[in-house]
């Protein structure tokens, strides 16, 4: 069962300036291949791109011929890989959590895959809370989408002694713990 969240973090967007920011990253360990347009950095990878920080064991970024990045960041078994970007226009930021996370920079979209978390913080303070197996969020649209199940499975019942995979919010009224602007 999944969860379609809309318009719930209003009308503001992602930082716009970021989609023409030069991607920084640090690695152990960089393997280029310029005609495909394709590096694969990894240990302890660590990527900005303006106000967009990318950490995970590796990370791989693409680019096609229009120039938009393309980023698939994952964990060291056991932990999860980390998303985070500010909010245009205030003082917000969406966070992430997965062992599998994708950035479409063209669609300006993030994916998180397993033990997928995400969060939203006015400021400093944790605001929004939601988790489950799968989460989409579209930064154009602001509107996400959480499910229990992995992406690509049918909702089950769970077997026993198993956990059931439910999606898990805690969303804050607008206006609780002072809004940021």
């Amino acid at each position: 069962m999944g969860l379609l969240f809309l318009g719930r973090l209003g009308p503001a967007l992602a930082e716009k300036a970021d989609r023409d920011k030069p991607m920084s990253i640090e690695s152990d360990l960089l393997q280029h291949d310029d005609l495909k347009q394709v590096s694969v950095f990894t240990g302890k990878v660590v990527a900005t791109k303006g106000s967009i920080v990318m950490r995970g064991d590796r990370i791989e970024v693409r680019q096609d011929t229009q120039g938009y990045q393309y980023g698939l960041i994952l964990s060291e078994p056991g932990k999860r890989a980390f998303y985070r970007q500010k909010r245009e226009g205030l003082n917000e930021f969406m966070e992430g959590e997965a062992e599998r996370i994708e950035y479409d920079g063209r669609a300006d979209r993030v994916i998180l895959m397993g033990r997928a978390e995400l969060r939203r913080y006015r400021g400093t303070v944790l605001n929004d809370e939601m988790s489950g197996q799968w989460i989409s969020y579209d930064n154009l649209t602001d509107k996400f989408r959480v499910d229990g199940q992995p992406a690509g499975e049918p909702a089950k019942a769970p077997s026993a002694g198993a956990p059931a995979s439910r999606v898990r919010a805690v969303l804050t009224p607008r206006g609780a713990g002072g809004d940021a602007k």
